[in-house]
């Protein structure tokens, strides 16, 4: 079993650390908080082994587990690849590119594997429709929540939109042809509401609306492809393909059937996917470990998570 420590023991870190000490690939050894009240609560109240220095965490660990503010990602990341440890790492992966080039950098002279916490590609909704995408030319996301003064020091864009880049970078198979965006600062400092439209060279657009002051929480993306439309309800864990095929000669009482202009008839029938339950942060972190120990690529490597926060700072240079 890999030996696992916990940098960060906010929200999302104490999730980690439940989910660290409940799996059957890793063993956690402790975690760090440089909030010594709440650190020897959590201590106090799970029993978790709190660390006073990062260092000392680092020295004891095989994988460095990263739930920090983002504005500390990159130092305690640097820190720990410059030890030979492995990371996993929440999204954003750092606040700059240069900082995230660093990281891939030490990551291949050390030979250590890092993983970004970009969560949504293990939703079990995504997973279910995840071989069904075959060149997609259109997709609209969205992704609501209901105001938290939790994760505002950063746009929406970084908070929020950043999963949904993830999502479509994963599916599109096409480098990006220009990005155009606005955004609203409402209640926060910085951007609360904003949309973007992403164009790639083969022709697929993208259309992604995050904002964190709405009345009810959504994160929902719809799919357009030749022949098929998937929607994927990330917060309900649902999805839904809708796909058309030539219809036949002979269209049973309860075929749906559609002709279009030129007289051309199609059927359309509905699947839904089975969609299994599971924990999407466990899903992600034990993965990690499989690829650690096996030595293959981590689903989404800190390429992905650079390539992600470079679309994410040039929508936030648009607006």
């Amino acid at each position: 079993m890999l030996k696992i420590g916990v940098l960060g023991a906010g929200h999302l870190g104490k999730i980690h650390l439940k989910l660290a000490a409940q799996s059957s690939l890793y063993t956690l050894v402790g975690f760090y908080d440089p909030d010594q009240s709440n650190a020897k609560k959590v201590a106090e109240e799970f029993g978790y082994t709190y660390f006073d220095k990062i260092s000392d965490l680092i020295d004891a660990v095989d994988v460095v587990d990263i739930v920090t503010p983002t504005l500390a990602h990159y130092q305690v990341a640097k820190d720990a690849l410059s030890n030979g440890k492995h990371i996993f790492i929440e999204k954003p992966i750092t606040k700059t590119l240069e900082e995230a080039q660093s990281l891939i950098e030490l990551s291949n002279q050390h030979n250590c594997k890092g993983q970004v916490g970009h969560v949504e590609r293990f939703n079990p909704a995504f997973t279910a429709v995840r071989d069904d995408f075959n060149n997609p030319m259109f997709i609209e996301t969205h992704r609501l929540a209901e105001f938290n003064p939790r994760g505002t020091d950063v746009p929406v864009v970084l908070d929020l939109m950043i999963h949904d880049i993830d999502i479509v970078l994963s599916i599109v198979k096409s480098e990006v042809k220009s990005i155009s965006a606005s955004g609203v600062s409402v209640i926060s400092e910085s951007p609360d509401i904003a949309n973007a439209r992403i164009e790639f060279e083969n022709g697929c657009v993208a259309n992604l609306t995050a904002s964190r002051i709405s009345l009810k929480n959504m994160r929902r993306t719809r799919v357009f492809q030749k022949d098929a439309y998937i929607t994927i309800d990330f917060l309900e864990k649902k999805s839904e393909l809708i796909k058309i095929k030539d219809a036949p000669l002979t269209p049973g009482d309860f075929d749906m059937i559609l002709q279009n202009a030129e007289g051309v008839k199609k059927q359309i029938y509905f699947e839904n996917p089975e969609v299994k339950a599971s924990n999407a942060i466990l899903d992600e972190l034990e993965s990690f470990a499989k690829a650690i120990k096996e030595n293959t690529r981590p689903i989404v490597n800190l390429e992905d998570g650079k390539k992600a926060l470079d679309i994410a700072l040039q929508i936030i240079n648009a607006f």
